[in-house]
């Protein structure tokens, strides 16, 4: 008789449950249980992947109503308890089920058993090359401020978080490269990670660290890879073969064996905070993972979060100013404000910026022209009857895209073709309102005719390699004037941009949302260092940037003249302190969804009827979300407040589990330290 033993599994599951299965210790291909090991487990009417996260010798339950383990996927080493504790973290953290974390950063193939797959991803391992950490390539020299953040990194012993504010050119790169290089040198086995908050980011970071380290093992980890791809790497990774781990977020929860230091670029960047499911922040996960392992972590930015800069001053973290750009005779471009209501916009253009995008291409130098906003225009309307091009599944506009010739909404994916006529009243004059990206890069065409133009936005980019492709082209000069959304604003490294001009930034100015303004802030900064970082031009000309806007006296565009982020910041901190909000104070959102949004907001009064001990915390009224609907759904939220993390991770502790139990019909989600209000 075969002997068992009691395992416990988490699976990929809403279901905030530990499952005993039992485990026959003595069978043919079933090694001794670990912790860590991939298991093929019986659910309900399927079978299911899961993860053993304890071994023990008898059940609570009866074992006879317990099942057994139907496999265990063996081609993959067990994961590491380290690995395991920080799924446990950001799980309870984030109020989500163990296994919905764990599973998840799990490939597929892997989840889904693929012998096949998984037989060549691990017979590929024993042909990867040794890790040898040299190169060829000669070095750049360091100013004085790189060479001490870089002595600063490499002689850390230990969990050390170091804030690198450096401004745009600076040479945060390199300081990453040299300190990647002396830590690898330190052990045969380390490995190191560097994450980035978009994808479009990795190919040009892929290319400099993988000529830097020709002779290393290097992996990269994002969406966009294919499931066999992700397979190949994430096994490198988990094995310890890939000693360099390039990635976006999802790069976090990666099993890393031997990671001995961790690089956050662009850390104050939204895009390191998931918006589905687990909604984490990459950020701080990594600062918990570096100081889990006793390691240091190195958060680089031209304008740190608010989180950041305050552990800054609180002395929790160590910064790291480079005050200067690295290349020789490259300074910060002059930044001067055009004010749109003394010099009348054109076709979206100002005299001014027409002239000086004139005066760049007569002397052969890029310019850049930045609008976050893609599509023609914003809407269609007529001027007869007031009819305007609204989505008829969400409280949002659907926007005009004149090379499809339809109208798109950007938060469902509708699309309706282009009206004839008016729906409403017949009328055949439809005008548009409002620019986009192509109908930008349509007005400049006729002031340019001769000019190369480029718009580099998701639509123009939505091909496999389309990105990369664009990007070559304005590297290589083949290309005067970029017209781009924010994937272009940051991280680049254009040597012949000497012009950047800003359409239609005040918006930002009126947003419901308190952090609108440092994201403003932070964006006029990233997208202003995209200019000048060749150093002055051949003709001697310092590079300019120039913002159109209708509020040139407004403090966030005075401050922005002199890039002075530590005043601005500074001013934004009291703000906050004296309000209670972040980083001073702690949030938590609750989301509801159902069909109509006084659904919603019932069912958002139940919970605050249900909140244990409510006067530990600040709670606010439900309201609908700004957005109200999407999808033929709508939405409302609920936003609870206290100065304590500790008291509202307590009271959610409580909390979570009185919502799971309520029997409403109504979709909700939580969201620990939202990003947006």
């Amino acid at each position: 008789m075969i002997q068992h033993c009691i395992v416990q599994v988490v699976l990929d599951t809403p279901l905030d449950f530990y499952f005993d299965y039992r485990y026959p210790v003595e069978a043919e291909n079933f090694p001794v249980p670990k912790i860590g090991m991939l298991v093929v487990v019986p659910f309900g009417r399927r079978e299911e992947a899961g993860l053993i996260v304890d071994v023990k010798e008898e059940s609570e339950i009866d074992e006879n109503k317990l099942k057994d383990v139907v496999s265990v996927i063996s081609e993959i080493p067990p994961l590491r308890t380290d690995w395991i504790d920080l799924c446990r973290f950001a799980a309870g953290y984030y109020q989500r089920p163990l296994g919905e974390v764990a599973l998840p950063s799990i490939p597929k193939n892997i989840r889904a058993n693929k012998k096949l797959a998984l037989k060549r991803a691990v017979k590929a391992l024993v042909q990867v090359p040794g890790n040898i950490v040299a190169t060829n390539m000669e070095k750049p020299v360091l100013l004085k401020a790189q060479e001490q953040a870089v002595s600063a990194i490499v002689k850390t012993r230990g969990f050390k978080p170091f804030v690198l504010y450096g401004v745009t050119g600076s040479g945060k790169t390199e300081i990453y490269l040299q300190a990647i290089e002396e830590k690898l040198k330190q052990s045969d086995a380390m490995q190191v990670l560097i994450m980035v908050p978009e994808i479009n980011l990795t190919p040009q970071l892929e290319v400099s660290v993988r000529s830097r380290f020709p002779g290393v093992t290097i992996a990269t980890l994002h969406s966009r890879l294919t499931e066999s791809e992700r397979l190949k790497n994430w096994l490198q990774i988990h094995t310890g073969v890939a000693r360099i781990v390039l990635g976006t977020r999802l790069a976090i929860l990666a099993s890393m064996p031997q990671l001995g230091l961790i690089v956050v670029d662009e850390e104050h960047d939204l895009s390191y905070k998931q918006q589905e499911g687990l909604r984490y922040s990459a950020r701080d996960l990594a600062v918990w993972r570096a100081n889990q392992l006793g390691i240091p972590v190195v958060l680089g930015s031209a304008t740190p979060s608010l989180e950041s800069w305050q552990h800054v001053l609180s002395g929790r973290y160590v910064k790291l100013e480079l005050p200067e750009r690295a290349v020789k005779d490259a300074v910060l471009p002059a930044i001067r404000l055009i004010d749109a209501t003394r010099e009348p916009l054109q076709n979206g253009f100002s005299p001014s910026l027409i002239n000086a995008i004139k005066r760049r291409l007569e002397k052969s130098e890029q310019s850049l022209l930045f609008l976050n906003r893609r599509g023609y225009a914003p809407v269609i309307t007529c001027e007869a009857c007031g009819w305007i091009s609204v989505c008829e599944r969400c409280t949002a506009y659907m926007v005009y895209h004149k090379s499809h010739h339809l109208l798109r909404c950007h938060h469902c994916g509708l699309e309706r073709p282009i009206p004839r006529v008016c729906p409403d009243c017949g009328n055949i004059d439809l005008q548009t309102l409002g620019r986009g990206t192509q109908r930008i890069e349509e007005g400049l065409a006729g002031y340019f005719p001769d000019a190369r133009i480029l718009r580099i936005d998701a639509d123009s980019t939505r091909k496999k390699g389309s990105l990369e492709a664009a990007l070559e082209m304005v590297h290589k000069g083949e290309i005067d004037i970029v017209i781009g959304t924010q994937m272009i604003s940051k991280g680049h490294d254009f040597q012949n941009m000497t012009l950047v001009g800003v359409l239609n930034p005040d918006t930002a100015l009126f947003s419901h949302d308190y952090r609108a303004g440092e994201r403003l802030f932070s964006q006029l900064m990233q997208v202003a260092g995209r200019a000048g970082r060749g150093g002055v031009s051949e003709h001697g000309n310092r590079s300019e940037v120039l913002i159109q806007t209708r509020y040139p006296m407004h403090p966030l565009y005075q401050a922005a003249l002199t890039h002075d982020y530590g005043n601005y910041v500074s001013d934004l901190l009291m703000e906050r302190q004296n309000a209670g909000l972040p980083p001073f104070g702690f949030q938590v959102l609750l989301f509801a969804e159902a069909r109509k949004v006084e659904n919603a907001l019932d069912f958002l009064r139940q919970a605050i009827d249900a909140i244990p001990e409510p006067e530990a915390v600040i709670i606010n009224e439900p309201i609908p979300m700004a957005m109200m609907r999407i999808a033929n759904v709508e939405r409302a939220q609920l936003l609870i407040e206290s100065t304590s993390r500790g008291r509202l991770q307590g009271m959610l502790k409580e909390w979570i589990p009185v919502l799971r139990n309520m029997k409403t019909g109504i979709r909700w989600h939580i969201e620990v330290d939202p990003m947006s209000i």
